[in-house]
This record gives C-alpha cells, sequence and structure tokens, in this order.
C-alpha cells in the first residue's frame, strides 16, 4: 500500500512539472502572441525610476566650494561595471546622442572657454559621433575603373576604445544643512588622439550636462558582479559615489592641470594630495 502511494505522489509530481514547463508564469493557457517572462518577475523598478533631485542651494549658503576633474578609468576593476557588454556607458550615451535625447557640447578650448567644459556650443548628433571615429582615405574611382582621388571618410566606431571618462564637478559645503558634498557639473568620454603617426594625451571628445543624462541614466540598469537584485542605476553609481577615480586638476589661479607641474609617480601622489585636502577640510569643520 505505501508503495502504490509513493508511485501516485511521484507521477502527481511529474504531471505538475510538465504543465508548469511552457512558460516561467506557471500560467497552464499561455497567450500564443505574449512574449514569455525572461524570469519570474518584472524588473520595473529601475525602468520607472525617477531621479531624485539635489537639494536647493543659495549662493549664501555655500561657505567652501572646490571645483575638480577627476577621470574614471573603465580598466579598473572597480569600474569594469561601466564597460559591461551587456550595459556600456558611452553606448548609452551614444545612442541617447542619435536619438536626440541628450546634447553633447563641444570640448574644443576657444577664447572665452579655454577649458572648452562650460556647454557653450551645442554639436549636431553626427557631428559628435564623428569625434570617435577614425578617419580613413577611400579611393574614387571614375567610370572607366581608374583611380581619380581619395576622400576622407569616418570610419565605424568601436566604443571599447573608449577607456575613460572625465568628471567635472564641485565639492560644496552648505552651511544650512551642514553637508560637505560632491555635485557633478559634467562627464566627457576620452579619445586618443593620433596625427603624423604620432599619439597624444587623451582629450574630451565632447561633453554632457550632468543634470540632463540623470533623467537617462536612472533608468539604466548597471550589472552587478555579485547580485542580479542589487537594483542599481548608472545614477546610482555616480551619486552613490561607487566608482574608482584620480584627480587631474584642481580649480587654482593658474589654471594648472596637475600634469603640467607633476611628472610620473608625482602625479599620483599630487592626485592623492588633493583627495585629502578635501577630506581634511571635512574633518576639521567638527568638534569631537
Amino acid at each position: 500500500m505505501k508503495k502504490i502511494f509513493f508511485v501516485l505522489i511521484l507521477i502527481a509530481g511529474a504531471l505538475q512539472l510538465n504543465a508548469q514547463a511552457p512558460n516561467l508564469t506557471n500560467d497552464t493557457k499561455p497567450k500564443p502572441a505574449e512574449k514569455p517572462l525572461d524570469g519570474y518577475y518584472k524588473k520595473t523598478n529601475i525602468i520607472s525610476a525617477k531621479v531624485a533631485p539635489y537639494a536647493s542651494l543659495r549662493e549664501s549658503d555655500v561657505m567652501f566650494s572646490k571645483r575638480v576633474w577627476r577621470e574614471i578609468d573603465v580598466r579598473d576593476k572597480v569600474n569594469m561595471i561601466f564597460a559591461s557588454p551587456k550595459a556600456r556607458l558611452i553606448t548609452i550615451l551614444t545612442d541617447a546622442i542619435m536619438a536626440g535625447e541628450l546634447t553633447a557640447y563641444d570640448a574644443s578650448s576657444t577664447k572665452d572657454d579655454v577649458n572648452g567644459d562650460e556647454f557653450n556650443v551645442i554639436l549636431k548628433p553626427e557631428q559628435a559621433m564623428a569625434k570617435f571615429a577614425d578617419s580613413v582615405l577611400v579611393p574614387i574611382f571614375d567610370t572607366d575603373g581608374n583611380q581619380t582621388g581619395t576622400v576622407v571618410k569616418a570610419g565605424e566606431f568601436n566604443p571599447d576604445s573608449i577607456l575613460k571618462f572625465r568628471i567635472k564637478e564641485d565639492w560644496i559645503f552648505d552651511k544650512q544643512r551642514s553637508v560637505f558634498e560632491p555635485r557633478i557639473i559634467g562627464i566627457a568620454p576620452m579619445i586618443r588622439i593620433s596625427a603624423a603617426g604620432q599619439s597624444f594625451d587623451e582629450q574630451p571628445a565632447f561633453w554632457i550636462y550632468f543634470p540632463e543624462v540623470r533623467h537617462l541614466l536612472v533608468t539604466k540598469p548597471a550589472v552587478n558582479r555579485n547580485n542580479d537584485a542589487t537594483g542599481l542605476s548608472f545614477d546610482d553609481l555616480f551619486m552613490k559615489r561607487i566608482f574608482a577615480s584620480y584627480i587631474v586638476k584642481e580649480s587654482n589661479p593658474e589654471d594648472l592641470r596637475i600634469k603640467d607641474y607633476a611628472l610620473g609617480i608625482d602625479k599620483l601622489y599630487e592626485s592623492e594630495r588633493v583627495k585629502k585636502a578635501l577630506m581634511d577640510f571635512e574633518h576639521d569643520l567638527w568638534s569631537y
């Protein structure tokens, strides 16, 4: 009797598994035209997320302000999340620019904007994408098949070629709220310039106004190495400072970059000195 009962339980279990096999929602009558759910629940938290705005800030409440420029290298283990094939930051930015959802600003130096990061000149989507493509010479042929010349055309953009991003931010102490915090102003993908067979330092391709791009980044999930259910968006990565970076410049009267007065390992030491100076300022504000 016990054997018959055990066999009946096994048969019932097998029938139940077969009934659940057609789709993951356990619906015994799936709709033919409906796409199966890739998982057991719908991930809608990030897709419908809204930007959490900064607290309002008055000029009279700013007791201290320091502008710094820092760079994020996606080859760093901590920053590989920005270059995941499943969700690349550069792909998110370029797709939005081409779709007209995001504005790219020229990073070229001018008389009124020496650093080229004041968001003065708007680039068309084609102009922004042309910053990435390597130029190639394409031969021109006549109707008889004879080469009559060449024309310069932009090559295909490879998103893996973007290895760094530059961030422009202000560190502000708000005496009204007694908070010392960074506020990112802009972000720029870095490209390496080559001419006459020589390679020069990396330069910003264009600048993106960070308050504008936040509305896009907040709806883009970031890939986490350890947990698929973290619910982190690309906006969270920046706002919660989940990245590694090094400072390349701080505001100064001479408008010098760190590499203008430091070489080799000294550049890293100077970057750490600037970072520590900001931390010491916050520490010295309080008495214990």
